[in-house]
């Protein structure tokens, strides 16, 4: 049944135990439309456990082949992850909703039955484009692991191995996985499309949700190019960062969350600005881990943009700012290092080339500007403080 909500100074109260969407049922109760960005993550987690639930399920009579692709994909999802965009759509939502112009009879123009799960769920999505990113992203760098465990399609080479099953198993892994993928995309869609807000609210997002798809696309379509040909240009490593990251990562889910509520459009336009600057900010950081990380915070192997050889804005302009010899040994190693000693030797060539330093000062700069960009805008001040937190939080991580 559809949770009845009444309105009280300043939010609103769930005050029926469960709401549905489409065919099924959230496991979500209590969630409330002004609830904090720092919630999300949980809320979205219980979101995805129950719509895994749903789907096996509804799909079970295909067999246990399905069911083994469904499996991998759901502990892809659920074993780990920051729910860095949902959380980023909920503060778009919010912040059309809290001085953004925006309205709750754009998701429900009946108002006496405003459903902040519906909203929830919708944003939930944004997850398994994630998903299908990272398991993409996988089969091409050749990762043998994410977040500490097994990538999917060595999961699937493992277990085409271990039961001795005919031709290769690592062409097996990979091609189970890409379509492990691709179903992680096409759920995407169907949760969005079946969470249970309007026709006119799914109209909005069309834009921004058609873009973001892609967009990472796009951008992963460069980096490869990129890896190909040698480029060595930061100005490449920039474009790469803004279509795979930034514009997917946090411009595009805040323009979808504001968008899902109709929020002004120059409102729209701040926080994709924003979004932007975020977003570099976060891939920038992302290229530092991958240099100087911890393999017990990231997950990945010491150094592992180094062994793999990534031409990230950190390691070009590196390339860009060293001495002849610095460059001929970068050049030579990226991509082949595999030995701890050898890893240092190029971490402390990348340190003296100015190049880290520089990374950092630009995100100090992006950061900075974009917090600024938040203080100076029509929104209210606790999603102002909560996306200020956000930032400060993302450019600091160290995982």
């Amino acid at each position: 049944m559809l949770s009845v909500l009444v309105p009280r100074v300043g939010s609103w109260a769930v005050i029926l135990p469960s709401v549905e969407w489409g065919a099924m049922t959230s496991p979500v109760s209590q969630w409330s439309l002004d609830a904090p960005l720092s919630a999300v993550p949980e809320a979205v987690h219980k979101v995805l456990s129950h719509y895994f639930e749903e789907s096996s399920q509804e799909f079970s009579a295909i067999g246990r082949e399905f069911d083994q692709a469904v499996s991998y994909l759901k502990d892809f999802v659920l074993l780990g992850g920051k729910r860095v965009r949902p959380m980023f759509a909920w503060a778009g939502l919010r912040a059309g909703l809290e001085g953004g112009g925006g309205s709750l009879s754009i998701p429900f123009p009946d108002d006496a039955t405003v459903n902040p799960a519906a909203l929830l769920t919708a944003v939930s999505a944004l997850e398994l484009i994630q998903a299908c990113a990272l398991i993409h992203d996988d089969i091409i760098d050749k990762s043998d692991t994410r977040r500490g465990h097994p990538t999917t399609h060595r999961r699937f080479e493992s277990e085409h191995r271990e039961k001795g099953w005919l031709g290769s198993s690592e062409h097996y892994g990979v091609s189970q996985a890409i379509l492990t993928g691709d179903l992680a995309l096409a759920w995407a869609d169907d949760m969005l499309h079946d969470s249970g807000v309007s026709a006119q609210a799914l109209g909005n997002v069309r834009i921004p949700w058609r873009a973001m798809r892609s967009e990472v696309i796009a951008g992963q379509i460069l980096d490869v190019t990129v890896e190909a040909n040698g480029s060595e240009d930061v100005e490449d490593s920039y474009k790469v960062m803004e279509y795979k990251t930034a514009s997917y990562t946090v411009a595009r889910p805040l323009h979808l969350g504001a968008a899902l509520v109709g929020a002004d459009e120059q409102v729209v336009e701040l926080l994709r600005a924003v979004g932007h600057d975020v977003g570099v900010v976060f891939q920038l950081r992302d290229d530092q881990l991958g240099v100087f990380g911890d393999p017990s915070m990231t997950g990945k192997p010491s150094g592992d943009d180094l062994r793999t050889g990534k031409r990230t804005a950190l390691i070009n302009l590196a390339l860009a700012q060293g001495t002849e010899s610095d460059v001929d040994k970068l050049t030579k190693s990226l991509g082949t290092v595999q030995d701890e000693a050898d890893i240092d030797v190029l971490r402390e060539i990348i340190v003296r080339t100015g190049a880290a330093q520089a990374i950092e000062e630009e995100i100090q700069i992006r950061s900075r500007r974009a917090i600024d960009a938040l203080q100076d805008s029509p929104l209210d001040a606790g999603i102002k403080t909560e996306l200020t937190g956000l930032t400060e939080k993302l450019s600091n991580r160290k995982f």
